[in-house]
């Protein structure tokens, strides 16, 4: 079931859920609007051609209130809100029609497990053949909550709990890849 806004707004006073900073304008009918954090990540590609799932990839990261996304570029960002989900609830992260209709691509993995906690890293894409001004504070997006029929029985704890800032993949650590931990 999709939470309205009266249900959030309940879960935000009470503290079942936690949005910080939130203004009572980012709570839509039936989900919060995300903004645009000021940290950008993107593929430091100056010391491999090809990206190897089993290792560690490097990425340049800056602190800026403005980013050029260029025609064609892809960058991780992240949002301004911190969250906190609790274990009976999930969210996915959807892109605001207006940003889309220029091109500007967010998020390609929407999926916030219930439990947990950071800054949402996002993932941008201009398919635009035009630059576009990324700026800090910016409604990119928005969350839509929803309630698990019970309590998770393995809440998000892995491994960008209590992420802050545009994180890079962490895949090299999952022991599922083929010939990792050999």
């Amino acid at each position: 079931m999709i939470i309205s806004d009266y249900s959030i707004k309940k879960m935000l006073a009470s503290g079942e859920l936690s949005i910080s900073p939130i203004d009572e304008h980012q709570i839509q009918p039936a989900s919060v609007d995300i903004r645009l954090g000021n940290t950008f990540s993107i593929i430091d590609d100056t010391t491999h051609s090809i990206l190897h799932l089993d290792k560690e990839i490097r990425y340049k990261t800056i602190q800026a209130e403005r980013y050029l996304l260029l025609p064609g570029q892809f960058v991780l960002a992240t949002t301004k809100e911190y969250f906190k989900l609790p274990n009976n609830i999930t969210a996915f992260v959807e892109g605001r029609s207006s940003i889309g209709r220029l091109g500007l691509f967010i998020q390609n993995a929407g999926w916030v497990d219930p439990g947990f906690e950071g800054e949402i890293t996002l993932e941008l894409f201009n398919a635009n053949k035009c630059a576009i001004e990324l700026q800090f504070g910016h409604r990119v997006g928005q969350l839509v909550f929803a309630m698990l029929d019970e309590n998770a029985l393995n809440p998000y704890c892995g491994k960008y709990q209590g992420q802050r800032g545009a994180t890079g993949s962490k895949i090299f650590l999952d022991e599922d890849i083929v010939g990792s931990g050999d």
